[in-house]
């Protein structure tokens, strides 16, 4: 049996961390990183190193940002009365890129999973509670995704939400159930948008 280098060994075993990449996947990208220029590799290098250390969390709806606070908080022509609820970045970006939602977002980090001991407390639902009591607010659109877990987290969202007296809707269901908001395309999103309703705990059980 032929083994593979040591060094070879240990990318591939990197690749197959990352979500979606299965071994052979990992092995593929490896033998075609093997291939590149030293440079482009050297430039990927850099990207992935310098990752954290210039990406920081918005202190307000922790999207990741070049700055805190995001280019969004910090845009006075926003919408200061409309929030937008998403599991995480990448949602508030498919979100944004169609152009139809003016507001702010406020970025949960996941949704409810007992399962996985993931309860209110790991999600940034605290400080989404406190924007909410400044009164600036007058409406808080529920953009989790359309799974079991995404209606769960919208549900206990929707409890604390609607005592404030503030305005809460749900993306329409244009959203396909069990798809992820970040693959839908932008003419679906924007349906979503135009076509969503006052959330209703009782109807969504």
């Amino acid at each position: 049996m032929i083994k593979l280098p040591r060094s070879i060994e240990k990318l591939i075993n990197e690749f197959s961390k990352l979500p979606g990449i299965g071994a052979k996947t990992a092995s593929r990208l490896t033998f075609y990183l093997l291939k590149k220029p030293d440079l482009d590799l050297q430039l990927l290098a850099d990207s992935v190193r310098d990752l954290k250390k210039e990406v920081v969390f918005c202190s307000i709806c922790h999207n990741m940002a070049e700055s805190d606070p995001c280019n969004i908080c910090a845009d006075p022509s926003r919408d200061q009365s409309t929030i937008c609820v998403v599991e995480e970045p990448l949602d508030a970006q498919a979100l944004d890129a169609t152009g139809a939602f003016k507001g702010l977002f406020h970025i949960l980090g996941g949704v409810l999973s007992p399962l996985d001991g993931i309860g209110p407390e790991q999600l940034n639902v605290e400080s989404l509670i406190n924007r909410l009591k400044s009164g600036k607010v007058k409406e808080v659109i529920l953009a989790t995704n359309p799974s079991l877990e995404g209606e769960t987290t919208a549900m206990h969202l929707v409890g604390l939400i609607q005592p404030l007296g503030i305005k809460t809707t749900r993306l329409a269901r244009g959203l396909p159930i069990g798809g992820d908001l970040e693959y839908a395309d932008e003419i679906t999103i924007l349906r979503a948008l135009q076509g969503r309703s006052d959330y209703d705990a009782n109807s969504a059980k």
